[in-house]
């Protein structure tokens, strides 16, 4: 039989010796923090001295915030929980499903078995080590964005003490340097794609700077041809679903409030469109029930939502027509808009607001670069005090 040893001061919990030889302490020292409800513990030793002991470190883990209830979780099970709850509630589906793919792909295969509790920095820094020898710097922000921000969490919900992420080091994410169309470049690009019926969404692109997923969502609703004015609402990107892993096409809001903006169009791109949605009428009338009116601006003969990624091919054929460089992305238009604004000394506040960047750091560091004739226009305004 047990032998009891009765009740302590406050918070020494009740001493009890076993029947099987051991010394357990029951105590309540604070309440769970994630659930509030009161942490009770048992605490065993060998002697009733080693079972003081090891009392008195947890009460002191306890009173100094360090103690972390024992869970068996695994970083890949953990990592899956905080996109769920923490995650998903709050960031376009698109993003949210480019971490689940990293995730399935990268965390859980290299990660996901260890137990959150006993994941170490050296393991993450062999893991980073690993992945940049194979994945891009920015892919690799990506990771580390995903593994440090679970463990953030961890951290607040108490499951682990400290964050290992932290602690690690990887290559500085290198920017590709944009690669805006010359003034003879754009005029080719737009040459190879005028006989085609896409041609007024490539002038769009390349006179407004929208994204190829503001262009693509883009609404009739939206665009307002007697004022030629344009809002850009939505944008639209192919999303996976994380339960059944199949794609689907999203219309989604921008991420940023800054997303959300009106953009003015041109006097001969809005005769562009005009024509444009009067040629759009006729494949409507032509197709009558079978054509799917979704009021897109651009869309397929059917009036069907045009693919992202056969935008971009659309594009890379244009590209080949015209002889022009075939790295250049759909969003180079974009770079090639910002560019001409920023070079006709634009107001950099106006520039933002037009690109719909949420930072201005963003478009200062992006497209206000001083030519060479700026630099030497700056240099020579020194002749005078030196001579």
């Amino acid at each position: 039989m047990a032998k009891k040893q009765g009740k302590r001061a406050n918070h020494e919990g009740t001493i009890t010796k076993r029947s099987d030889g051991r010394w357990e302490v029951k105590i309540t020292a604070s309440r769970d923090a994630a659930t509030g409800k009161p942490m009770r513990k048992c605490i065993y030793g060998k002697t009733q001295k080693e079972a003081k002991e090891k009392r008195d470190e947890y009460l002191v883990k306890v009173k100094t915030g360090t103690y972390v209830k024992p869970d068996t979780i695994t970083l890949g099970s953990w990592v899956s929980r905080w996109l769920e709850l923490f995650v998903q509630p709050k960031v376009k589906m698109s993003t949210y499903s480019k971490y689940t793919i990293n995730l399935r792909a990268h965390v859980i295969p290299g990660l996901g078995s260890i137990e959150l509790q006993k994941i170490a920095t050296e393991q993450l820094q062999e893991f980073y080590n690993k992945k940049a020898k194979t994945l891009s710097s920015s892919a690799l922000a990506i990771l580390h964005q995903i593994i440090n921000g679970s463990l953030k969490q961890a951290v607040k919900q108490k499951l682990i003490i400290n964050n290992p992420a932290e602690f690690t080091s990887r290559p500085a994410v290198r920017y590709k340097e944009i690669a805006p169309l010359t003034a003879n470049e754009v005029a080719k690009y737009l040459a190879a794609a005028k006989p085609g019926r896409l041609y007024p969404a490539f002038l769009l692109d390349i006179t407004t700077g929208l994204r190829r997923g503001e262009l693509l969502a883009l609404h009739w609703k939206d665009v307002n041809l007697e004022t030629g004015v344009l809002t850009v609402r939505e944008s639209l990107s192919r999303v996976e679903d994380t339960a059944t892993g199949k794609t689907s096409l999203v219309f989604s809001e921008p991420k940023t409030m800054a997303g959300k903006r009106e953009v003015p169009i041109l006097p001969d791109v809005v005769k562009e469109l005009k024509t444009h949605r009067a040629k759009q009428a006729e494949e409507r009338l032509k197709l009558g029930s079978a054509y799917e009116d979704n009021d897109l601006v651009f869309c397929t003969a059917e009036g069907k939502p045009l693919e992202p990624r056969g935008f971009l091919r659309k594009h890379k054929q244009l590209l080949e027509k015209a002889g022009l460089r075939g790295e250049l992305r759909v969003h180079d238009l974009r770079h090639t808009f910002g560019t001409m604004l920023a070079q006709a000394g634009e107001n950099p506040k106006n520039l933002q607001e037009i690109m719909g960047h949420a930072d201005i750091r963003t478009t200062l560091g992006t497209y206000c670069h001083s030519s060479l004739e700026d630099k030497k226009r700056a240099i020579e305004k020194l002749a005078s005090l030196i001579t």
